[in-house]
């Protein structure tokens, strides 16, 4: 019991907004792109083994993440107890348990197309270097981005195997969304990463951080805008982007308090309510 412990800490499975805000952009894509007068029993198994591999390819990144940042991490408040910083955990046991997780993703995606499964394959090298980017540069939040809503290509591609312009332009317009919810994630580090050395988007506009946030969100605003002209969605779907804009602007950015970290975590978590709502509001636009 005690090393099944270990391992839903290591993996963060009791922490559900990881792997979510990694599945709901491979939700919008297979959810935009889907023909829904055809059987719905594929879209509902493509949008389980979506999640089945969010769920094991964040576990995976995160075991990958704590075994190159267990130095780092052992100087952070908030995660110097974390099962390899801590020593709980062995680095050769990390990494049995991340090439096993990534060998049981493998085997969710051969179920769908070659293209996807080509394309998947072609992203593990950043999923897996993103925690090196901190060390070098102020921006791992857009390589973050980049990497976590590459889904949302594998989702189109799932149904349709050829990338159009249409998944491109969403696909930028997420990589914004999670540069700011990943920035207001990074205020809660600020501190300690700056005496370590670290460097983040955070640490980058900490001077404004409230123009450079309200640009992100602005940016992705106006891309789901544009998706809903792209694809010609209905009346409905423009009208409840309002509410979309509604949670981004004020109850994330309005509420937001840079120097809590309580309250950024909770904004941050927030993001999860807000992915929910830009896929019901896809599904909404094609009724």
């Amino acid at each position: 019991m005690q090393q099944i412990n270990l391992f839903i800490e290591l993996t963060r499975l009791k922490k559900p907004i990881g792997y979510m805000l990694l599945f709901w952009p491979c939700a919008w894509g297979l959810t935009l792109v889907y023909d829904f007068s055809n059987n719905l029993n594929i879209y509902f198994f493509y949008l389980f083994l979506f999640f089945l591999g969010s769920v094991l390819m964040r576990s995976a990144g995160c075991i990958v993440n704590d075994i190159l940042d267990r130095k780092f991490d052992k100087k952070v408040y908030r995660t110097k107890n974390r099962p390899i910083a801590s020593g709980k955990i062995s680095v050769t046991k990390a990494l049995f348990y991340s090439v096993l997780l990534c060998l049981l993703a493998f085997f969710v995606l051969l179920n769908f197309n070659i293209f996807t499964i080509v394309i998947a394959l072609a992203s593990m090298p950043l999923a897996f270097t993103y925690p090196l980017m901190k060390r070098f540069t102020y921006w791992p939040q857009l390589f973050l981005g980049v990497t976590f809503n590459y889904g949302l290509i594998l989702g189109w591609t799932s149904i349709n195997p050829e990338i159009s312009l249409t998944p491109v332009i969403f696909y930028l317009g997420a990589i914004f969304w999670t540069l700011g919810y990943d920035t207001i994630y990074g205020f809660q580090d600020i501190k300690d990463d700056e005496i370590i050395g670290l460097k983040s988007t955070s640490i980058k506009f900490k001077n404004n951080p409230y123009i450079f946030l309200f640009l992100c969100y602005l940016t992705f605003t106006i891309i789901l805008f544009l998706i809903g002209f792209l694809m010609e969605l209905n009346n409905l779907y423009f009208l409840f982007l309002i509410i979309i804009s509604f949670q981004m602007f004020y109850l994330q950015l309005k509420k937001l308090v840079i120097k809590s970290s309580s309250n950024c975590l909770k904004i941050f978590k927030s993001n999860n309510f807000l992915g929910l709502l830009v896929y019901l509001n896809l599904l909404i636009g094609k009724l």
